[in-house]
């Protein structure tokens, strides 16, 4: 049995075919995003390339909360999908089965495995990039909630001053408060712009003025290149994630807390504040087993997770029908 993943993101899909616990070489092309027709013509015809003899379903990852039974996406998103019932739509169109999920669920999928073979079974995901997003795997499948939108980690409120009762929602995510508007990759750009007007002469202003802007991107060079600021505004963010992360150890007690996505990049100057400031929030006699690491698949994380997520279901299929 082999199975397709599709990765569906705002810059590029990729597609790979997963067989006997082997991903293959993903094919990996520019995002077509003129609109929907033209986008389900890329997915179906990339799908097409890929597919074999032995294939027996498709698992599709895309960058937005998911109605799991259709397979539409609930929200805007980066790509022209909204509402777009995109398993229905594929599986007609291939005549394969298709499942579609969120592309931070399939990450967390493909974090529970090694080699095809499920190797933890109480995991849970950070995303740490532009946003925050996450997964939930407990007892080996991913945990979708109700209607499918569940595990939406970067909105976990973290940050709210609550003296006074709640404050007006925002009129838009993220809310303030939230670990995705305080921990994530636009969180470090907006501490990078501030350090910098507030520090000229040091590297990230430097920076600033040769470019005109500072981003997260200049943070984590600067960090690793051992500049003391930078490696402070990564302390910041790092104890900011970790307050989420302790408040998903308390109520998932799971083995495995992982951090991925382009901030994750920094390593250790972000994950070491993230488990110190984990640490102190988590109730005792929780967490006792939970390791908190970084993400071992990389870029093709989400490609792996949705070949493993049709797998998976395409299984529970076969059983059920």
């Amino acid at each position: 049995m082999s199975t397709i993943g599709v990765d569906v993101g705002g810059t590029k899909v990729s597609v790979a075919v997963l067989e006997a616990g082997e991903l293959s070489e993903p094919l990996v092309e520019p995002t077509e995003k003129a609109n929907a027709d033209v986008l389900v013509d890329q997915l179906a015809r990339c799908i097409e390339q890929a597919r074999g003899p032995g294939s027996e379903a498709v698992g599709v990852g895309i960058p937005a909360a998911v109605e799991f039974a259709t397979g539409a996406a609930k929200s805007g998103v980066n790509v022209p999908l909204a509402g777009v019932p995109l398993r229905h739509v594929l599986t007609e169109r291939l005549g394969l089965p298709v499942f579609v999920d969120n592309d931070a669920n399939v990450a967390a999928l493909a974090e529970a495995h090694e080699g095809g073979r499920l190797v933890t079974e109480h995991l849970v995901m950070f995303t740490v990039g532009t946003g925050v997003g996450g997964g939930l795997v407990l007892g080996g499948r991913l945990y979708r909630g109700v209607t499918g939108a569940g595990a939406e980690m970067g909105h976990i409120l973290i940050g709210l001053d609550l003296s006074d009762g709640a404050p007006p929602p925002a009129d838009r995510f993220p809310q303030p408060g939230s670990l995705e508007a305080l921990a994530s990759g636009t969180a470090l750009d907006g501490l990078a712009r501030a350090a910098a007007q507030g520090n000229p002469e040091g590297a990230l202003g430097r920076a600033l003025a040769a470019s005109g802007k500072v981003t997260g991107v200049d943070v984590v060079r600067a960090a690793k290149d051992g500049d003391e600021e930078a490696v402070d505004l990564l302390r910041i963010l790092g104890e900011r994630l970790g307050v989420g992360i302790a408040s998903a150890i308390n109520l998932f007690d799971p083995e495995e807390v992982v951090v991925g996505g382009g901030v994750a990049t920094a390593g250790d100057l972000l994950l070491e504040p993230a488990r110190s400031a984990a640490a102190g929030y988590v109730l005792t006699g929780v967490g006792e087993r939970t390791v908190i690491r970084l993400a071992r698949h990389g870029v093709e994380a989400g490609v792996y997770g949705a070949a493993l997520l049709a797998a998976q279901e395409g299984a529970t299929t076969e059983v059920t029908s």
